[in-house]
């Protein structure tokens, strides 16, 4: 297993080791091959990723990736949105579960998934900016449409069998073509659905989030949503994300690369670990991935949380708490 491994910026490069250091622990040896991308390479060379780095990711079986910082510069490209591209990366996994020790003001036991569709939509990069307006092209197709409902549908297949289809067709027509064919796709493989507009979806998903078992929307909206979600279970330090390609995934936690507390060591590593138990899922190692969620269940009852979540401990600490655990179960 070749494993293409990018820290990428500020906390990245701190929450990449910390989850790498619990495979570890699980005795996974995968081949990491690392990769330089980012801010940091783009100040230097006037590239933040190049060709070559393409060409390496797709000789390798996945990547984890850390967080990017984007400079305030027109003419950059976004190396996320760019990878997703040219991986063909269609679907965005945020998964959200309540974690029972961590203080929020939430209290109900809740357990879902949010299904983004990934390489369209407002994120087409089609876009025309003149003197007095600027134009953003949304791209809504049958084909990436179909795509993305038969994986949310597989997914809730697997869990409730219910699935959320997320949308604004009263007042967009591209979303109301995206809607239908959710709804065909849903009934063909039998499975049971409901839908919402997103200004109702983002009051129920925070008053009611245990009505929720798998939830498909667009790219924009998806990507606004799974960011909201994260105030359900402490913060972006806690939400892991896939991205899940035909042949091709990227593994990620939600947040940035958070450069006011960069170098500081008290980044929440979380997010990373849990995207590593994804990548784990992904390639099939179900009883290691399950370690490692029991694992973070353990360290978070046992009080090492990092000062986003009210603790005292640093990255490092926490990483060495979850790893100890995960190797003890696992």
């Amino acid at each position: 297993m070749r494993i293409a491994v990018v820290g990428g910026d500020g906390i990245g490069r701190e929450v990449v080791p910390a989850a790498l250091q619990v495979l570890d622990a699980l005795g996974l040896g995968f081949e990491r091959v690392p990769l330089e991308i980012g801010y940091a390479k783009w100040e230097r060379t006037g590239e933040a990723m190049t060709e070559g780095d393409l060409d390496i990711m797709k000789d390798c079986d996945c990547i984890f990736f850390g967080a990017i910082t984007t400079p305030r510069d027109p003419n950059y490209r976004s190396v996320l949105v760019r990878i997703r591209k040219e991986l063909d990366l269609y679907a965005n996994l945020r998964p959200f579960k309540s974690w029972e020790k961590i203080n929020t003001p939430f209290k109900k036991t809740f357990d879902f998934i949010i299904v983004r569709e990934n390489t369209e939509g407002m994120y087409s990069g089609i876009e025309e900016i003149g003197k007095d307006a600027a134009y953003t092209t949304r791209v809504i197709t049958r084909k990436g449409s179909i795509r993305i409902a038969e994986y949310a549908c597989k997914l809730v297949k697997d869990r409730k069998n219910l699935l959320t289809i997320v949308h604004k067709a009263n007042i967009l027509r591209s979303c109301r073509f995206f809607r239908d064919i959710c709804v065909e796709v849903a009934q063909a493989r039998d499975v049971e659905y409901n839908e919402m507009y997103i200004d109702a979806m983002v009051y129920n998903i925070i008053l009611h989030p245990e009505r929720f078992d798998g939830i498909v929307t667009t790219n924009i909206f998806g990507d606004i949503l799974s960011d909201l979600a994260a105030v359900l279970v402490g913060g972006l330090g806690m939400c892991p994300s896939a991205n899940i390609g035909e042949k091709y995934a990227l593994f990620e936690p939600v947040h940035g690369s958070a450069l006011d507390i960069a170098g500081k060591g008290i980044a929440n590593p979380i997010a990373a670990i849990l995207s590593a138990k994804m990548m784990l899922e992904w390639i099939g190692e179900k009883q290691k991935a399950e370690a490692i969620q029991e694992a973070v269940k353990k360290t978070l009852a046992s009080g090492i949380t990092t000062p986003d979540l009210g603790g005292k401990h640093s990255t490092r600490e926490v990483a060495e708490a979850i790893a100890k655990y995960a190797a003890s179960i696992g």
